[in-house]
């Protein structure tokens, strides 16, 4: 009952707001209510809830503060001359526009944090985007297929990182045989940015408009360029960058927590480039909204966490894949393994598959001889799926930050992300990081 319960509960959430028959924030919260209650869980929803908020309560904080820093430093203009030298640079072309967005998150997204991948290329290109009236769903694809790929598959990143503990492996054996197929993911990153750009230059041509004049005449801009002169600091240039890596830094080498760090660096920003208290309020009230929007959803999917584990109908769903395996299939497991990562890394956190279903499967694996580390290695194959999850913090922080709807995204983005997973399922098996037989 708990598996069909389970399964029913993410096909009819997944078609819900890919329709946009509820909105993710609504579903997230009334769904498990009514299919926790159908379980019999109803006396212990209440305890379940605050369990996930409990969870995702310092991911919230962290969202709120780091929203608002990045906010106060775009009205400030820190990344106006980047923007207009991206600009003079790729001539108004759409196409490099889009490689030049892989090449910044690839980089970024080395530090195995998808938060600070997507503040950091969002916060520097999005405004770019807007200028020349390019479609912000192929920014937010690029930017979440780097992170799914180059922080899924370094030893430092979560998934890898959360793999090579479950199984007690070392992350040398289980890295370098899968450094091939990381070049395989960056190929196919760098061939989805190229379709899209192409895509996107021939909607719109190469602007050829200086970037003040296309700038304007992007009907969503709140202000125009004249408006929006009184927020600009250009004497706060050097001091805001000093900021800005300083907290990068701090957040890369883990010295604060990133909740801290990042309330730290709003209050700091927010001081010196805004010291009337007045135009604080003002600033504050006008970023208030995609605050409140991506803040709601965490704990909204807090709570959906809560009561999907809670009432174990994410184990019921784990022990029903596994138990359907074919022993004929045993031979090929690790591309059962990558396979099924797919939809299964797509409804559970990390968390719960690669400590909860992972050693279930390496288990199995065992007994027809296959290693491991191929397990592991397999099981990180289908991260640019999993990243499209509602569950996942920072794609919500990046449908925020790009002002899109998240079912949108998730019908945009979906094709790309499933082409480069099974790029790197066939890399992965071109290259020996897992066998077919």
């Amino acid at each position: 009952m708990l598996t069909f319960l389970g399964f029913a509960m993410v096909i009819l959430f997944t078609y819900l707001i890919m329709t946009k028959k509820l909105s993710p924030l609504i579903a997230l919260i009334v769904l498990p209510i009514i299919f926790g209650s159908l379980a019999g869980f109803y006396n212990e929803l209440g305890s379940m809830i605050m369990e996930g908020i409990k969870v995702v309560a310092p991911t919230a904080v962290l969202l709120f503060f780091a929203i608002l820093f990045f906010a106060i430093l775009l009205d400030a203009g820190l990344f106006d001359p980047l923007i207009n030298k991206i600009v003079k640079v790729v001539k108004g072309s759409p196409l490099r526009i889009a490689l030049g967005t892989a090449i910044i998150s690839m980089l970024v997204a080395l530090d195995g944090d998808g938060t600070t991948t997507h503040m950091i290329t969002i916060a520097a290109m999005f405004p770019l985007y807007k200028r020349l009236g390019m479609n912000r769903l192929i920014l937010a694809t690029i930017s979440l297929l780097s992170v799914s790929v180059m922080s899924s598959m370094t030893p430092w990143g979560g998934p890898a990182t959360r793999a090579i503990a479950a199984l007690g492996l070392d992350a040398n054996e289980f890295f370098l045989p899968m450094i091939p197929t990381l070049f395989v993911g960056m190929i196919a990153i760098t061939l989805v940015a190229f379709t899209l750009g192409k895509m996107e230059e021939k909607r719109l041509g190469v602007i050829t408009a200086e970037p003040k004049v296309v700038f304007e005449q992007i009907p969503e801009m709140a202000l125009t360029m004249e408006d929006a002169t009184y927020l600009k600091r250009p004497k706060m240039l050097v001091p805001n960058f000093i900021l800005t890596l300083t907290v990068m830094g701090l957040l890369i080498f883990g010295i604060l927590p990133a909740a801290t760090l990042f309330m730290i660096g709003f209050v700091i920003a927010l001081m010196i480039n805004y010291p009337n208290i007045e135009l604080q309020k003002e600033r504050i009230e006008v970023h208030a909204p995609n605050v409140i929007t991506v803040v709601a959803l965490v704990f909204a999917a807090g709570a959906f966490t809560g009561i999907f584990s809670g009432t174990g109908m994410v184990d019921a769903i784990a022990n029903a894949i596994v138990n359907v395996i074919p022993e004929s299939v045993g031979s090929a497991f690790p591309i059962v393994v990558a396979i099924t990562s797919l939809p299964l890394t797509f409804v559970l956190s990390n968390d719960a598959y690669y400590y909860g279903v992972l050693p279930i499967l390496a288990e199995a694996a065992s007994a027809y001889g296959i290693s491991p580390l191929e397990i592991a290695r397999a099981s990180i194959l289908g991260q640019p799926i999993h990243f499209l999850s509602p569950l996942v913090a920072s794609t919500l922080l990046l449908v925020g930050m790009v002002k899109v709807d998240l079912g949108e995204f998730q019908k945009f983005a979906f094709l790309p992300a499933l082409f480069v997973s099974v790029l790197l399922i066939i890399g992965a098996l071109v290259t020996g990081a897992i066998s077919l037989f």
